[in-house]
Parts: structure tokens; sequence; C-alpha cells
């Protein structure tokens, strides 16, 4: 084998002699930390994945289906002028996290009436219901204890899971034997079931009654994310748990988001007294964010009162869900039929459930497109939210667009 040629050593170079340096290969060009960003835009748009953000001006022709603003409150001249009020008098930001000083009297009073009206015995406030759910599922497990989560739950729950350190255990959708028999299995083990109470996708609701009686049985917490039942189901709208019987349960925890029925932004954990003060001095979603901005829980609470003071607004979404539902599929359309306040309705692909919506819009029809990964079963759809406020003639005009833009290929039922 024949040696490399080696640079000479300094003793033997002449006095002022230069040296050649050895020759190397080219040097290959960096790859950037990024490129990869690149192939993933590749596979999302072969996919037909691809996503993007789109503004949307202060005031709209678009006939809206597609926000979480079931009952309307979001524009509510009571609702916003709590908000404006709020901001005048407590500032444009919180200024802190909550246990420093981004608590108002505000927070305080939003706590207090949220528990009250929905049967629990304290209640939280968070920045975003995903921070809620963050907190309950990271503060309310520990490694070694056993979490199930219902296969349909929501990012947010999944998300929690993943931070937990508990063994998870992902559970057949909204199924209190496969609860059982999990749970069975593990005798006498810390354990807590997650499941949302209405489901984003297809709008059923999960069988809280019955799931309730058996994390009893086995001795486990029950948790249930009342996002879309807050202010749509219950009595008035109290929310799922209070419709099944478990609101102020001792081993039930509900959370909920501020941003739907309410039509503020925030969320909060409802559940006993002593969990609440546990969540205070353990969840770091809690502890470490800043508060909720005073003119979202100004605006929360404004509209909390509206809700209290019409409770037939939640039956009216409710009411207004069921008649999309049953003209949509009287036409032919394959839809799930509503529990709650969401009309789901399917598509034949991905693709085209982007160009239904697109051709909805082009109408004067805004209405939600749920795709993969966003879909636990791979099934895409049009999502369609009832609104409390809608009168006939706009629900009329939302049926008629959906079905004039439906895809040849579109599931109908038989």
């Amino acid at each position: 084998m024949t040696e490399a040629p080696q640079p000479p050593t300094p003793a033997a170079v002449p006095r002022g002699a230069t040296i050649s340096p050895v020759s190397s290969p080219s040097p290959v060009p960096a790859r950037g930390a990024f490129d990869w960003t690149e192939e993933e835009a590749r596979r999302r748009a072969g996919a037909g994945l691809v996503r993007a953000v789109r503004p949307r001006p202060a005031d709209s022709d678009l006939l809206d289906l597609a926000s979480n603003d079931y009952l309307g409150l979001t524009r509510h001249p009571a609702v916003t002028a709590a908000a404006a009020e709020a901001a005048h008098r407590w500032g444009a930001g919180s200024t802190g996290s909550r246990l420093v000083t981004g608590t108002t009297e505000l927070h305080t009073e939003l706590e207090r009436e949220l528990a009250d009206f929905c049967g629990f015995e304290a209640a939280l406030v968070f920045s975003s219901g995903y921070a809620a759910n963050l907190a309950v599922l990271t503060a309310l497990t520990a490694p070694g204890s056993l979490l199930l989560s219902d296969a349909g739950n929501h990012a947010s729950i999944v998300d929690g899971c993943r931070l937990s350190r508990a063994q998870t255990e992902v559970v057949a959708h909204a199924d209190p034997e496969a609860v059982a028999k999990a749970l069975g299995r593990e005798p006498g083990r810390r354990a807590l079931l997650v499941t949302d109470a209405v489901f984003s996708v297809d709008g059923d609701a999960a069988p809280l009654a019955a799931l309730g009686r058996v994390c009893r049985e086995h001795g486990a917490a029950l948790v249930a994310d009342d996002a879309h039942g807050l202010g749509v189901l219950g009595e008035g709208g109290r929310g799922t748990a209070y419709a099944a019987g478990l609101a102020g349960d001792p081993d039930v925890v509900a959370t909920l988001t501020l941003s739907k029925s309410l039509g503020s932004q925030g969320g909060a954990v409802l559940g006993p007294a002593r969990v609440i003060a546990h969540l205070v001095n353990a969840a770091r979603t809690f502890i470490f964010d800043t508060g909720l901005a005073p003119a979202a829980a100004g605006a929360a609470l404004a509209a909390l009162r509206l809700l209290r003071a019409e409770p037939a607004l939640a039956g009216r979404a409710r009411t207004v869900a069921a008649e999309l539902y049953g003209r949509l599929t009287a036409a032919g359309l394959t839809a799930a039929r509503p529990d709650a306040a969401v009309v789901s309705v399917r598509a034949p692909s991905p693709e085209s459930a982007v160009r239904w919506a697109a051709d909805c819009r082009a109408a004067g029809l805004a209405v939600g497109c749920f795709r993969p990964p966003s879909v636990p079963d791979g099934i895409s759809r049009l999502r369609l939210t009832a609104r409390a406020d809608l009168t006939a003639e706009q629900i009329g005009t939302a049926v008629t667009t959906v079905l004039r833009t439906a895809p040849d290929a579109t599931p109908r039922e038989a």
C-alpha cells in the first residue's frame, strides 16, 4: 500500500522556503439546516395537506359557518363593550403570570361565576383551553400512574398525555366497556380517564354518565374537555358534565375554552377546590404563563352573564344543528348526527374537501375543512358550525350552497 505524501517537518524545510499545502478533496457544500422542510412541503403538497394562514377582514360578506362562535356572542355589543372597558381599566395586557401581577379582580370574578354556573366547587382561568388541558394532564398524573385517553381526543389532550410522564393508553372511542377493561387490568393503580365531552370532528358527545360510573367503580378520576359543550349542552348551556349529573362530583374535573360559546379567548379548569389549589401550585402552564388579558376576561364574563340571562340560546344552537343535519342528509349527503353544534359532512378525499370548502367560500359561505392528521379516522370532512343567531334564510342559503358545490364523488346516503 502506498502511503499518502506527508507535509515536511519544520526541521526539514530550508530557511526562506515556502510550504505548499497538501492537496485535499474539494469541500462538500454545507447542507442548509432547514433544507429538510422543502421535502416536507413537497410531501404535504402531494398528499393535498398544505395549510395556509388566511387573514380575515374586520367586516366580511361571507356567511360564517366556520368559526366556533356557537351563540353568536363574539360581536354582541355587551361583550365588546365589556372587553373595551376592561382594557381601559386594567390595561392591554395582564403584565405577568397569574401568581405575580397577572391576576385581576376580573379573573377571580370570572372564576367564581364559571364555577357557580357550571355546578363545580372552584375554577381556574388560563390563557387558552390548550394550556388548561396541558395543566390538568401534567399536574394530576405522575410517573407510574395510568392515563387513559379516548381515541378521538383533541390534539391538546394528546400533547398533554405525551408530557404527562404517565403510562398512557389510548382506548376505543366513546366506549365505557373498553375503559372498564383497561382499568380492570390495573386494580388499585392511580388512574385518570380523559375525554372530549363533545368531539370537535364529528360533533358527537361522549357517554359521560356511563364513563363517570366506570371511573367511580375503579377509583379513577375523570377529566372531560367541554370546549364544545359549554353554552350548548346542559340546562341553559351549563355544559356536558352538568347534563350528565357529574358536575361537582369529587372525582370529576372539566376543562373548557372561553373562545367558543363565550366568544372571547382563554380557557379554564373546573373541579373540586383541592384540585384547583393543587393546579395553582403544580401546573406549569399556570405558574409560568402570562395571565389572560383583562379584555378577554371581561368579554368572557359578559358573555357568561348573557348566557345566564338568555338560557334559550343553548337550545337554539342545537336546533340549528339538527336542521342543518336533517336537510343535508335528506338531500343525500353523509353527515354525522350532531349532539351539540357541530355538523360534519364527509368528503371523498383531502383534495376534494379543500376544493369543496373553496367553492363554498367563492359562493359566499365560510365552512371548516378537516383533513388528516386533524381527523383521527383519516376521513376528510366539511365542518359546519350551527350558530344560535342564524336565521331561517341563512340556514337555507348554507344548505343550498353546500349541496350545489358538492363534488361528484361525495359520499351519499343510500
